[in-house]
């Protein structure tokens, strides 16, 4: 074993780069989620806890005012808070002391409402949801951007046949623009239950230390809250308005320390927005093989390029973007297991959700941002899909060619008939309409021109046009 040092030293050997996670690597979202932004988060909510409770009296405005100019990240120890997090299982109880010396060497009188009636559960999944929101912010633009630039792509293509493919192989014609638009109704969807999510789904924590908000008041009563003590119900109503107005989150029905509902929410709504950049992603992918070539990422100098063989141009970006597709529904399924929390609060599950979630949010943040540039810069080969087209010599309408025959021939006679020509054609290499016009039992029926129709692949896409314009008349007003 090497016990050469790590480059960047011991600090740069403990930092999560993102060497094994490219897909969010240097992405806004990375740094929305960082130890420093999540840290920060937790400080917010204590500043603003303690500004809600002043605004109700039972907390001086100068003390509030100090706490919230001292809740600043680049004034504790990342890593000795971390470190001491271990003796707690948690970091706020490190916070907090950390806070707590800070606030004192500016006002000793204020570093006694620090925290005050608070427990660190309150502090870390109201600090979670800030995280959540601010990063859901980023997602959701990207979504907006990437939305815009399929629209573009549907537009231009409404028209563009394609062979359209099931099981793997040719089925009947589509077009290109019909699958962008199934492609930009999938972010849209995306985008929706982010937004259902964003707006009122990321509630503050404010449950004391199990659930009765007993601390916050009894220390309202000591701090004189007067009259609020014979109704604590409205304190309380007014304390946790008080405080999501502050933080700019929702205000929960009841504590939610073992309700996880929020947690199990934004999970699920981050796994299908995973699934659905996924999807996306493979269709570029099966779209950009060597053999098919109809599609092609955004050439970009030395991007996709292999170690081993210089002429490859590998899709990178739906390469990275599928990566985070196959690994958010696995972390979301943790964080939806995590309902299973005993008690008033969990010894180890709440512990267990704070890096499924980081992960999860950063990975869909990661691939958003990568859609973007996917989406933005994705080149169509028309001249290639009506390659592929037709490389079946027209087989791919025996469909359309079945039930325009049925009604002259009978249904099953029909079926036969062009299994063997089918079959014929696929063995000659001779185009479909001319065996069909040599057939005894179609003389006289139709004129081999009707029959070249008939049989043109790009003649036949259906009402793929009309559901393409269906689609783009749904909102694009999305990430916002």
């Amino acid at each position: 074993m090497s016990t050469a040092a790590a480059p960047g030293g011991a600090q740069g050997a403990l930092t999560d780069a993102g060497l094994l996670s490219p897909v969010r690597a240097g992405t806004p979202a990375e740094e929305a989620v960082s130890d420093l932004a999540w840290l920060q988060a937790m400080l917010d909510a204590e500043a603003a806890l303690a500004r809600a409770q002043a605004g109700l009296g039972t907390l001086p405005e100068a003390a509030a005012d100090t706490i919230t100019r001292s809740a600043r990240a680049d004034r504790l120890d990342l890593r000795e808070l971390a470190l001491a997090a271990r003796e707690t299982a948690n970091p706020v109880v490190g916070l907090v002391q950390a806070l707590t010396r800070v606030v004192a060497a500016e006002d000793a009188r204020a570093a006694e409402y620090v925290h005050r009636g608070s427990t660190s559960q309150d502090i870390l999944d109201t600090g979670a949801m800030l995280v959540a929101a601010r990063t859901l912010r980023l997602i959701r633009a990207d979504l907006g951007r990437t939305a815009a630039a399929l629209a573009r792509l549907a537009a231009e293509h409404r028209n563009t046949a394609m062979a359209g493919r099931t099981l793997a192989l040719q089925a009947v014609p589509t077009t290109f623009g019909l699958k962008a638009a199934g492609w930009r109704q999938l972010v849209l969807d995306a985008d929706e239950r982010l937004a259902r999510i964003a707006d009122g789904g990321l509630p503050v924590s404010l449950g004391g230390a199990a659930g009765t908000l007993a601390g916050y008041l009894e220390y309202a009563r000591i701090d004189g809250a007067g009259e609020r003590e014979q109704d604590p119900g409205a304190y309380l109503d007014r304390l946790v308005e008080a405080y999501a107005a502050e933080t700019g989150l929702a205000r929960p029905a009841l504590p939610w320390h073992v309700l996880r509902t929020p947690v199990a929410d934004l999970a699920a709504a981050l796994a299908f927005t995973a699934g659905a950049l996924g999807k996306i992603a493979i269709d570029v992918q099966n779209l950009s093989r060597t053999e098919v070539g109809e599609v092609a990422e955004p050439a970009v100098a030395g991007r996709g390029s292999s170690s081993a063989m210089p002429h490859k141009r590998n899709p990178v970006l739906s390469t990275l973007l599928r990566s985070a597709a196959l690994q958010v529904p696995v972390l979301a399924t943790g964080l939806v297991q995590c309902l299973v929390s005993e008690d008033e609060r969990s010894a180890g599950v709440w512990h267990a959700e704070w890096q499924l979630l980081r992960e999860a949010l950063r990975l869909v943040g990661g691939a958003a941002h990568t859609a973007v540039e996917l989406a933005e810069g994705l080149s169509a080969r028309p001249v290639r899909m009506h390659a592929n087209l037709m490389l079946t010599g027209s087989q791919v309408v025996s469909e359309r060619i079945a039930a325009v025959l049925a009604p002259e021939l009978g249904k099953a006679a029909a079926k036969q008939l062009l299994t063997r020509v089918s079959a014929a054609a696929e063995e000659s290499g001779r185009p479909l309409h001319e065996l069909l016009a040599g057939e005894p039992a179609l003389q006289g029926r139709w004129s081999g021109e009707e029959l070249a129709a008939l049989c043109d692949p790009a003649a036949y896409t259906g009402g793929a046009g009309a559901l393409v314009d269906r689609a783009l008349k749904r909102s694009n007003r999305v990430g916002s």
